[in-house]
C-alpha cells in the first residue's frame, strides 16, 4: 500500500480503518516491548507489578493468583504472554512473593522496579507522540471510539 504522503485527503478517506490500525497496533506493541526491554523488564511482567500495586491499578492492594490476574488482564494480554513463566521470574528476582494460597504479591523491588519504569513513561509518551497535536490525538481516539461503537453486535 502506499504511504499517507502518496495519497490525496480522498483516497486516505477510502482506505480501509482495520489496515492502518493494525499496522500501529502491532509498530506500537512492538514499539513498547522493545522499549520495556531495553528497561530490564516485559511488558508483562510491568502488567503483574501494575496490577499488583496499592499505589497503580491494584484497588485494595490485595495479593491475586495467576487466574486472577489473567482475569484482571484479559482485555490486553496477547496470545503469548505467559503471566505464570513471567511471574516466576518476577518471584526468582524477588520483585513478588507467592503467599501459601498462591497468591502473588509485589515487594519492595518490585515496588521501586515498577516506579522506575513509570518514571520514564513521559520520554516514551513524548517519543509516541512526537509531531501529533494532543487536539489531533483526541480527535483519532474519538474516532476510533466511534468505530467500535458502530461495529458493536447488536442484541
Amino acid at each position: 500500500m502506499p504511504t499517507d504522503a502518496d495519497l490525496t485527503d480522498a483516497e486516505l478517506a477510502a482506505q480501509p480503518a482495520a489496515y492502518w490500525t493494525g499496522l500501529a497496533n502491532q509498530a506500537l506493541v512492538a514499539f513498547t516491548r522493545t522499549w520495556l526491554a531495553e528497561l530490564g523488564i516485559s511488558q508483562p511482567q510491568y502488567w503483574l507489578l501494575r496490577n499488583l500495586s496499592r499505589d497503580d491499578l491494584s484497588p485494595d492492594g490485595q495479593g491475586m493468583t495467576v487466574p486472577e490476574l489473567q482475569q484482571a488482564m484479559s482485555s490486553y494480554l496477547r496470545p503469548e504472554d505467559d503471566l505464570a513463566a513471567e511471574s516466576e521470574i518476577l518471584v526468582d528476582q524477588g520483585r513478588l512473593t507467592r503467599d501459601e494460597a498462591g497468591r502473588l504479591w509485589i515487594s519492595e523491588a518490585g515496588e521501586a522496579a515498577r516506579a522506575g519504569v513509570k518514571a520514564h513513561v513521559p520520554a516514551f509518551r513524548d517519543r509516541v507522540h512526537a509531531g501529533i497535536d494532543d487536539a489531533d490525538y483526541v480527535t483519532t481516539l474519538k474516532v476510533l471510539r466511534q468505530m467500535l461503537r458502530n461495529t458493536a453486535p447488536t442484541s
